[in-house]
């Protein structure tokens, strides 16, 4: 894919990784549209870079529907970016007793089915569109796992099972894809200074950063932006769930 003229849908695009990869792709070219429940970042930073701003539920699959297919209007959709998503921190059993199933449901809501609701909703949009470069190559789906979709840590049984999820469906979401030349790539990222881990004080985001092994701090955003945009532009890479995390793997705590 070239990045420059294509069309580009991110959720969680007002903040974090997903505001990074709005502004990565604005800048090699693509025109980008920010899909979030934040209307005054998402706004303010679709005015900056040229692009749109659509507010949007993801756990409302008819919603991401709607918007996606306003993004499309006129156009393509060539590149959806799934970075919308929650980190609520809960054990199985804690002192309040049994894991509250509401707030695993809204986890599951959130970083699962809202992946899939707007994935499922761009191939179905991309799938219409006219192939473009050698392989005919109709558009690309980029999704966002977790390193601790493969090792959760105490208090994270909702987000590994939402992370887990992800990733397990790259694959077959892949295959189920090819034909239509639509590629699906995960993205699992670790230790990332995200607007969550600023609010942490200085000591702690070191501390955090120290266990990476190498390079041994935080992971930049602009880092997870840079992989997008290769992932978006590298034909060959399909299928699979990258980790992006310094080498880092998850102690239980």
């Amino acid at each position: 894919m070239d990045l420059q003229g294509s069309i580009a849908a991110i959720t969680g695009g007002a903040g974090g990784l997903g505001a990074a990869t709005a502004r990565h792709l604005a800048g090699a070219g693509a025109q980008v549209a920010l899909l979030d429940l934040d209307e005054e970042r998402g706004a303010a930073l679709a005015e900056e870079l040229g692009g749109s701003f659509h507010r949007l539920d993801v756990t409302d699959a008819a919603a991401c529907a709607e918007v996606l297919g306003r993004v499309a209007q006129g156009g393509r959709l060539d590149l959806m970016v799934n970075c919308a998503g929650i980190a609520p921190a809960a054990k199985t059993v804690g002192k309040q007793g049994a894991h509250d199933p509401a707030l695993f449901a809204r986890v599951i809501g959130i970083n699962l089915l809202g992946t899939f609701h707007c994935a499922s909703a761009a191939a179905a949009i991309m799938a219409g569109q006219e192939g473009r470069g050698p392989d005919g190559e109709r558009g690309v789906i980029v999704n966002t796992a977790s390193i601790a979709a493969f090792e959760g840590q105490i208090g994270q049984t909702a987000y590994a099972a939402s992370k887990g999820g992800v990733a397990g469906m790259t694959l077959p979401m892949a295959r189920d894809l090819a034909p239509l030349g639509i590629r699906v790539v995960s993205v699992a990222p670790g230790l990332f200074l995200t607007p969550m881990l600023r609010g942490l004080p200085q000591e702690v985001q070191d501390s955090l950063g120290a266990q990476v092994p190498y390079p041994p701090r935080l992971g930049d955003p602009v880092e997870f932006a840079s992989l997008v945009a290769h992932i978006a532009t590298n034909r060959m890479l399909n299928g699979e769930t990258i980790r992006l995390d310094g080498a880092i793997r998850l102690a239980p705590r």
